[in-house]
């Protein structure tokens, strides 16, 4: 019997082993590249979209109420402030998809992900919306909470690209077990 923690052997033989160790190392190529640029593209779009009236419009509310945001609306119009998320949106994109040839920057651009997520998140609590009808659980509304409720994941990938990007500039052990 295996002590906790160790690892058991499922008497498969060396070539077996190696073959599976190679498709293991693909599927996790696959899931890298996956998660990096999905992130990009996520992030790009939903920023490029704020160069429309249209989604100035749909952030408005959640814009307004937030403590940390709603100055933005004193100094310019919503659309114009739209804008410019939408401007750091896009340098996040850019300096997260930079990883191959730039690590710090794209850590940089980590960075920003997980200050943006963090900041998107904090509209599940400051935007009017929750869910009243189950006697005062904080229950998701269909208008705030469940678009939000993404970012939570969006958040995970970010934290993912910066100890990525960080391995790689810092030349750190790829595969470093956790004791999760």
């Amino acid at each position: 019997m295996a002590a906790p923690g160790e690892r058991t052997s499922m008497n498969t033989s060396a070539p077996e082993s190696c073959a599976m160790a190679r498709r293991v190392a693909r599927i996790e190529l696959i899931a890298t590249l996956l998660l990096r640029y999905g992130l990009v593209v996520a992030i790009g779009w939903i920023g490029a979209m704020k160069t429309t009236h249209y989604e100035a419009v749909g952030i408005q509310p959640l814009i307004a109420h937030s403590p940390l945001l709603s100055w933005g609306y004193r100094i310019w119009s919503i659309d114009h402030f739209t804008m410019i998320i939408g401007a750091t949106e896009l340098v996040i994109v850019a300096l997260l998809a930079a990883r191959p040839w730039f690590p710090r920057a794209s850590a940089i651009g980590s960075l920003g992900a997980i200050c943006m997520f963090l900041t998107t998140l904090s509209f599940i609590i400051t935007t009017p919306g929750w869910e009243p009808s189950l006697g005062g659980f904080p229950a998701l509304s269909g208008s705030v909470g469940e678009f939000l409720i993404k970012d939570f994941v969006l958040l995970g990938a970010s934290f993912w690209t910066l100890a990525d990007s960080l391995k790689s500039a810092y030349s750190l052990p790829v595969d470093t077990r956790s004791s999760f």
